[in-house]
């Protein structure tokens, strides 16, 4: 079974404060055109998308440096929501990160910088919200820096707890981009 974990992209689609509105513009008609097609216009880190190095580091990788191997693994979701404030080491197993996407349910919460720092000492592959942010610019920098990619505005992330899956969420390969929309899904291991 595949789960798909994308917000819709439209011009409803919530933006982070201060980056650019979605647009969505008809080209082409097929009873005037012969063929459909809309112009659209957003940010790179619109709906559900993964930020690359360069979006805080200053000569980071950009999203089509970075090997496809990084958007896709074994993924963990963490269930956070009960608590209040940034994340902390105390809400989380004390293991188990090694080389695995982790995903986390936060209801709006982002993770601390002590969080951050343990999941790229653990080994992390790539980390993952929920939220319209990870944390703050402290939490980007040690996770980018790692070159540990950051996905953000996932969504149904409540149908994979206690569940084994696969984690996939392909970029577009945009030249120079700090970041891309994708399309994540999660492949559950088994059907239960």
């Amino acid at each position: 079974m595949i789960i798909d974990l994308s917000l819709p992209i439209s011009e409803e689609t919530p933006v982070y404060p201060d980056d650019p509105p979605v647009n969505v513009r008809l080209w082409a008609v097929i009873d005037r055109d012969g063929y459909y097609m809309n112009v659209l216009k957003m940010g790179e880190h619109t709906g559900t998308h993964v930020d690359a190095p360069a979006h805080f580091i200053p000569g980071g990788k950009t999203v089509d440096e970075l090997p496809l191997e990084k958007f896709i693994g074994e993924g963990l979701v963490l269930d956070v929501r009960g608590g209040e404030g940034e994340i902390k080491l105390d809400e989380i197993p004390d293991s188990g990160y090694f080389d695995r996407v982790v995903l986390f349910l936060t209801g709006g919460r982002e993770l601390s910088p002590e969080v951050a720092l343990f999941l790229v000492a653990e080994g992390a592959k790539a980390v993952g919200t929920d939220s319209m942010s990870i944390g703050d610019e402290a939490v980007h920098k040690i996770l980018l820096s790692a070159e540990v990619p950051v996905f953000e505005n996932l969504a149904g992330l409540e149908a994979l707890l206690d569940k084994e899956f696969t984690f996939i969420a392909l970029p577009l390969k945009i030249e120079g981009g700090s970041g891309s929309p994708v399309r994540a899904v999660a492949i559950l291991h088994s059907e239960e």
